[in-house]
Order: structure tokens, then C-alpha cells, then sequence
């Protein structure tokens, strides 16, 4: 059976790797990788950590590219290669531009369609953007969904999604960060003392919303001596001109995109991350880390019931009260630094790999499903 995985940034290949390199094992499959490199370096990165090599890579990103730009040449390249190949199934993760116009392509070629990470939702079509608008069109044509949790399964179910189409799988990034957790590795950094984690890309906050937050992170240096910012800057320019005059300093460390192994180390010694990644609120409540989220929504509201992370938006007050509170406050720290396994428990490509199967009809047992420990 011929499998066509596709990839686009390095969150996505972060999250497909377990599933790529359990699936190669059954010799059955024929395992190819389709890399859109909608995000070109971070993507070669993640490629490189989990020793993936594509067998196409379309190299689709530009500077500063339009969303409309980027679909046309995904469209266009996307349907190149899945003419040529004719798979038998398409896997794809997540939310991306990739993701979607990929689910397209094989609707137009009848070919099914494997979702990873379905069901997430906040219910604003603005936040996150376009990701959420991608992923509920994605379920629209995807003939297998793999939901992470119970709560993404109940999205599912009130759109109308089949029950025997969805399996609860857990999250694969759990996989992938026990992985790393396994690899010992040399940091890019030492920190002197406590240090907290920062990253930001998303497209709402851009501008304004990014230097908001860049003023409540110095204004919190300032406030404590001792702390230290780890920051790993997107490659995005417009991220950089908004950051780099706000934050500076001997304790403030402006690095490059880092790989997933080193960077989840780095989050292991953090006292504090504030993100407003979707990835990470999954990383750090498994690793027991408080987070703030820089967002109004999360499509990922199993946090905030575990008590794992606040919403705090780009607020600078709010950003500023929640950050002291949890840096000053050991009883309110410890409440938050919780190892809890409500995303995953590292076995979820197993799981995928069994409903695979059970779709195809190699397997007659319906798959056991992931339940989260709090």
C-alpha cells in the first residue's frame, strides 16, 4: 500500500515523525514524504532531528508570501505529485495552508485522506489564522481522523464526523518528546540562573501585539535580576523588527530557530514559558512547566481545566501580574507545575498505526483509546 505523508513546517514534521517512522517498519506500506517547505530552514531542521528524507520537496516558500500566493503553488505542486504517484491513502497533520490545500488535491483525486491532530477548535474563524479555517475544512474531506483527545472527538461528532471514523490517539507530539527527552545533547546556551522561555509567530500578533509582549517580558527583567530570557526568534521579519529593539540586555539570549531536541531540554530547565504556539501548551504541561498563552482562545481548552496554563493574551498588565504571581508565589507555582498526561502518553503512532490498519481491514479489533491522567 502506497502512503504519501506531507509535511509543510516544522511543527507538522515534529508531529508526523513518530507516525512516518512507525508505519516504515510494516513492510507492507511503501512509505513516501512529500516536504511542501512552506516554512524552509525550520522545516530542514525538524527533517534533520528526526532523520526524515523527503522523496519531493517543492520548496514553495517566499519572503513575505500571500497566503494566496502560497496556495496557488501548493495547489499546482501538491497536484504534480500526487498525479504521478497515485497513493493509496494521504496522511497529513495539523492546520497548516499545507495540510489544507494537500486534503484538496486528494479530494480531487479521490484518494483518502488521514487526518492527524483532528478536532482542535476554538470556534473564532480569526484565531488562530487561517488554522482554524484550515482544520474545519480538512475534517470536511478526511475519511479517517485521528483526534488527539476526547474533546476534539466531541468537535467531530457535533459537525456531523461518523463515530467509526475517529480514533482518540493521544497527541504524537508526546511521541516525539520522548524522544528527544531520550537524546542527550549540548544546549546553545547555559543560563546563570532561572530562566524563562519565550516564543511568538503567530499572525494576529504581529505588529503591535508582539511589541506588547516584548514590554511586559522587560519590564518583568527589570523587575527581577536574577531571570533570564531564552527566546528563540521565528525567521519571520517582521517578528525580528518588532523584537529586537525592545529586548536587549546580557540576560536576554536572541537565538536562532533551535531543533526540537535541544529546545526541549531547554524547556525542561525553564521556570516559565510564555508561547503562543499550539505545540507547546501540549510540551509543556507534559514536562510539569507553568504557561502563560499568548492568545484570547486556545483550541487546546484541556490546559486551562488542568490548571496547567492561563490565557493572558498579548496584555502587558495581565502578562506582567500572572508572570510575578507564579515567579514570587511558590504555592501558586507549584499548583501550575503539574506533569499531567492530558494530550499524550508516547503512544500514540502506535495508536495511528493500529486504526490504520483497522481502516484498511489488516486489523479486526477496534483500536483502545488514550485517556488523559490528570
Amino acid at each position: 500500500m502506497k502512503v504519501l505523508c506531507i509535511v509543510g513546517t516544522r511543527p507538522d514534521t515534529i508531529k508526523m515523525a513518530p507516525v512516518i517512522k512507525k508505519i516504515e517498519k510494516d513492510k507492507r506500506f511503501e512509505v513516501k514524504v512529500l516536504a511542501s517547505a512552506q516554512h524552509r530552514e525550520m522545516l530542514d531542521i525538524a527533517l534533520r532531528d528526526f532523520e526524515i528524507t523527503p522523496a519531493y520537496d517543492l520548496n514553495v516558500m517566499r519572503r513575505l508570501q500571500s497566503l494566496e500566493k502560497l496556495s496557488a503553488r501548493l495547489l499546482e505542486g501538491v497536484g504534480k505529485i500526487m498525479s504521478r504517484e497515485k497513493p493509496d491513502i494521504v496522511i497529513l497533520q495539523g492546520d497548516t495552508t499545507t495540510t489544507f490545500i494537500s486534503s484538496l488535491v486528494a479530494f480531487y483525486y479521490r484518494i483518502p485522506v488521514a487526518h492527524l491532530e483532528a478536532g482542535l477548535r476554538t470556534n473564532n474563524k480569526y484565531a488562530p489564522f487561517p488554522e482554524e479555517i484550515n482544520r474545519r475544512l480538512v475534517t470536511h474531506i478526511a475519511d479517517i481522523h485521528f483526534a488527539p483527545t476526547e474533546k476534539a472527538k466531541n468537535n467531530l461528532l457535533k459537525e456531523g464526523v461518523e463515530e467509526e471514523k475517529i480514533f482518540v490517539t493521544g497527541n504524537t507530539v508526546i511521541d516525539a518528546l520522548e524522544m528527544a527527552l531520550k537524546i542527550p545533547c549540548q544546549l546553545p546556551i547555559s543560563p546563570g540562573g532561572r530562566y524563562i522561555i519565550l516564543t511568538i509567530h503567530r499572525r494576529e500578533n504581529w505588529g503591535e501585539p508582539i511589541e506588547r509582549v516584548a514590554k511586559a517580558v522587560s519590564r518583568l527583567l527589570e523587575k527581577f535580576p536574577d531571570l533570564e530570557l531564552v527566546f528563540p526568534v521565528h525567521k519571520n521579519p517582521l517578528i525580528r523588527k518588532s523584537i529586537k529593539p525592545l529586548l536587549k540586555g546580557e540576560r536576554v539570549h536572541l537565538l536562532e530557530p533551535l531543533s526540537f531536541i535541544p529546545f526541549v531540554h531547554l524547556m525542561q530547565g525553564a521556570r516559565l514559558i510564555l508561547t503562543d504556539s499550539g505545540g507547546i501548551q501540549e510540551e509543556a504541561s507534559y514536562l510539569g512547566k507553568p504557561l502563560l498563552i499568548l492568545r484570547e482562545v486556545t483550541e487546546r481548552p484541556e490546559v486551562l481545566k488542568a490548571g496547567c496554563g492561563i490565557l493572558v493574551g498579548t496584555d502587558e498588565v495581565k502578562i506582567l501580574r500572572e508572570s510575578e504571581k507564579l515567579l514570587l508565589n511558590q504555592e501558586e507555582y507549584l499548583k501550575m507545575a503539574r506533569r499531567v498526561k492530558i494530550f499524550g502518553d508516547g503512544k500514540a503512532a502506535e495508536r495511528v498505526y493500529q486504526a490504520l490498519l483497522y481502516f484498511i481491514g489488516w486489523r479486526k479489533e477496534i483500536v483502545e483509546e488514550f485517556k488523559p491522567e490528570c
